[in-house]
């Protein structure tokens, strides 16, 4: 029963923030379509917005190798 609620806060956790990362995309969609930023510009904002999120999706992908390992 214990592991169930660990695996239902690890599924919600990830969902929350994957639902987070959505509408923190969208925001800024709105923002550079208001602000009629140049084509340059959109590029290199959706680009460091992409690294940020794989960078994130890494370290989670890193740190569960790690403890599945036993080392963590």
């Amino acid at each position: 029963m214990g592991h169930d609620i660990e695996l239902y806060e690890s599924l919600a956790l990830w969902v929350g923030l994957a639902v987070l990362f959505f509408f923190i995309g969208m925001a800024i969609q709105d923002v550079l379509k208001k602000g009629q930023v140049p084509l340059f510009g959109r590029v290199f904002v959706w680009i460091v917005l992409f690294a940020g999120c794989a960078g994130f999706i890494a370290k989670g992908v890193i740190q569960f190798f790690y403890e599945t390992q036993g080392l963590g």
